[in-house]
């Protein structure tokens, strides 16, 4: 379908982007990478007065080091961030998951922060950026204010950005010599996640005789919004990194979580993929297979 008919502006700040959001309020529309938008604009399934691009906006894009975090720009593509070196070896949670997202075009049109912005439960950057302890920084009139990620995921498709900010930039803390793995189940490739689970392992020790000293566990597409598997990441502390020592944890996986039930599988279904893939994803990342 043809979309209905809309003015465009394309700022090359985000005071500009601001200022046009204001502007034109509820009958305005942000544009990222557009991979989610513009689906929606061609089934007429919202139709805004104003579309506002952030394509030209120069200080939304690109990967920088700030001391102990990774910074992202909000809109920089999914393959500039799957590439980064800074994230690969500080965050490297999220450059696994980065390479099982969607197909190569999306990877390449699609923005980091375009999509958690979105804030599909079934997406897969969601997950890995609050399993990391991420800050999602957003600017509005009244300055920039800081949302850690625990905040940052309010509900299905929505998040802690105001009607009149903008999300900027993605803070990663620094996760340096952690292993890390993504764990995607899907029927189809490129589909959204049926469930997926986003490891981080510390592990103290060499080869078969290490420990898991800290680990962070996080659940796509288990509920309205990405979620932390705590109890898997308690129970998995001072465990070794074998399969008999992560089995018993990872059967947490589905503590406190509310799946969905659709065509893809139902509730129970889910919970019991999230322990299967829980145990793989921690083991993986912990370099001990699955």
């Amino acid at each position: 379908m043809i979309p209905s008919q809309f003015d465009y502006l394309a700022p090359t700040t985000v005071e500009e982007a601001l200022a046009a959001l204001a502007q034109h309020g509820d009958e305005a529309k942000i544009l990222a990478g557009g991979q989610s938008l513009l689906p929606v604009l061609r089934m007429r399934l919202n139709a805004p007065e104003m579309v506002i691009d952030l394509g030209r906006i120069p200080s939304l894009r690109g990967v920088r080091d700030d001391g102990d975090v990774v910074v992202v720009g909000a809109m920089t593509p999914h393959s500039v961030v799957g590439s980064d070196p800074l994230v690969a070896e500080h965050a490297a949670l999220v450059s696994k998951a980065v390479e099982h997202l969607a197909d190569a075009q999306i990877r390449h049109r699609g923005t980091f922060g375009g999509a958690l912005a979105h804030a599909d439960p079934a997406g897969d950057l969601g997950a890995p950026t609050l399993a990391l302890g991420a800050q999602f920084v957003v600017q509005g009139p009244g300055g920039t204010r800081t949302v850690p990620a625990e905040e940052f995921f309010v509900d299905l498709f929505e998040t802690a950005i105001g009607e009149d900010e903008i999300l900027t930039e993605v803070r990663l803390p620094k996760h340096t010599g952690w292993g890390a793995h993504y764990e995607k189940f899907v029927r189809v490739a490129h589909q959204w996640p049926i469930v997926a689970v986003a490891a981080a392992v510390r592990v103290e020790g060499p080869g078969d005789s290490g420990v898991i000293a800290e680990a962070r566990v996080g659940l796509t597409n288990m509920g309205s919004t990405p979620l932390r598997a705590h109890a898997v990441e308690q129970a998995l502390v001072g465990r070794p990194a074998t399969v008999d020592g992560v089995r018993e944890a990872a059967a947490l996986a589905a503590e406190g979580t509310n799946p969905p039930s659709d065509l893809n599988g139902d509730a129970d279904y889910r919970r019991h993929l999230a322990t299967v893939l829980t145990r793989r994803a921690v083991l993986t990342a912990a370099g001990a297979g699955g």
